[in-house]
């Protein structure tokens, strides 16, 4: 028989923690600083096409490129260190869209690391290269089961899917550079239909309703796969496949020009990092296929010197005061 109401005793709580606990070190790393660490690895890559292109000194972009390469490495440490604490963390940060882009933008780093690691290690770069690609694969494959596991809502497309499925043709850009034209060639060919269906898709939803304001930024990474097809059309010698996709480039970040105001309605947040790679992809993919794609090349190379680092400073110092994680719900182990 149930006691009176008067007689039950109060529902009991943990007492508060005095002093508050603080998670172990590193032990909530965001993905989400990974966007733009790529995007700076991007600037480097762009800049080194561009001082090339113009006979200068390449001295300035191999220092930014060798200071953001330490900072990637230096996240790449934290964010493995919240692996090992808990792997299963992997597959919670899966689950929310600044994870699913931060972890895909990881692997890319990797990839775009073989780029710059190229000149001075090849052997080195060979080997990363692989790795990243490996890596960005078991992602790929985890998140694919995570979607299967969601309802419909939960598997809808969107811009991330990019990075995920189309990201592989970062490490195409360094197998080109890497004396690898048939693996180069075949991440092309692999990726560009997927890529396709995601755009194809995108713009469907795109005419049947409007995304939130906070999710807009991610329209951005549209651009990517356009500038980095462009990249890899060139290095291996399809010229007109290289101009359709550089023209396909033009058209998305006009459009992306024209409705910045819109994009940006809901005021800062990380996934403004979205911005920053396919600026630099761009940019390089410009520069890359010569005149006279040349001068637009360096007015969006230009453009990305002025962008990227604000939005990677911004993001980083999130970082460093611990409110990133909070704000992208990043796991913790």
């Amino acid at each position: 028989m149930q006691p009176p109401r008067a007689t039950r005793r109060p529902p009991m709580f943990p007492a508060p923690e005095f002093p508050p606990r603080t998670p172990a070190r590193f032990a909530r790393t965001p993905p989400a600083v990974f966007p733009v660490i790529l995007g700076l690895l991007g600037l480097g890559l762009a800049l080194r096409t561009g001082i090339g292109a113009l006979d200068l000194n390449l001295a300035p972009a191999e220092v930014l490129l060798g200071a953001v390469a330490v900072l990637w490495l230096f996240a790449v440490l934290a964010y493995g260190t919240k692996i090992a604490r808990r792997p299963g963390v992997v597959i919670e940060d899966l689950r929310v869209l600044p994870g699913r882009s931060g972890l895909a933008a990881a692997t890319m780093g990797g990839m775009a690391m073989a780029s710059v690691l190229a000149p001075y290690a090849p052997g080195v770069a060979v080997g990363v290269l692989f790795v990243a690609l490996a890596l960005h694969g078991v992602t790929a494959v985890l998140l694919i089961r995570l979607l299967l596991s969601l309802p419909p809502e939960g598997r809808e497309v969107n811009p991330t899917w990019h990075l995920s499925f189309v990201g592989f043709i970062v490490g195409a850009v360094a197998a080109s550079g890497l004396g690898m034209p048939g693996l180069a060639t075949g991440l092309l060919v692999l990726t560009l239909p997927v890529a396709a269906a995601i755009w194809g898709v995108s713009l469907a939803q795109l005419v049947r309703r409007i995304p939130p304001a906070p999710l807009r930024p991610l329209l951005a990474i549209h651009l990517s796969p356009a500038g980095l097809f462009c990249t890899v059309a060139a290095l291996t010698g399809h010229i007109l496949v290289a101009q359709i996709f550089a023209a396909l480039g033009a058209v998305i970040l006009l459009v992306l020009l024209g409705t910045m105001r819109w994009i940006t309605a809901a005021g800062f947040t990380p996934l403004w990092g979205a911005f920053t790679f396919p600026l630099a992809a761009y940019a390089t993919a410009l520069l890359v296929l010569g005149a006279p794609w040349t001068m637009p090349g360096l007015i969006v190379l230009i453009a990305a010197l002025g962008a990227n680092p604000v939005l990677a400073w911004k993001v980083l110092t999130l970082w460093q005061t611990g409110s990133l994680a909070a704000r992208t719900n990043a796991a913790e182990a």
